[in-house]
């Protein structure tokens, strides 16, 4: 089992959508101009290192799975991974 709630910065719970995390994550492959083909490999990459990582958690907050959300991105890509804190950062 996956983590199945994502405790937002306001302090409301959202079901976890990996459809979300590989959106925001393949925006910012985009944003660092990387090829479509690259950012999907990436995004899907990421999304998958994360759900290994949060099998055994139920909840989870925002602020917890953006850090190792860019820590995984930043193996892959430290321009990608600059992109999604700064975006999170501003929004």
């Amino acid at each position: 089992m996956v983590v199945e709630h994502i405790v937002k910065r306001k302090g409301h719970k959202e079901r976890f959508d990996e459809k979300k995390l590989y959106g925001s994550v393949y925006g910012a492959c985009l944003v660092a101009d990387m090829h479509e083909n690259k950012c999907e490999q990436v995004a899907q990459y990421v999304t998958n290192v994360i759900k290994k990582k949060l099998k055994r958690k139920k909840v989870i907050s925002s602020e917890e799975m953006a850090k190792i959300t860019e820590a995984t991105l930043k193996k892959k890509n430290k321009e990608a991974a600059f992109m999604y804190k700064t975006h999170r950062d501003i929004s």
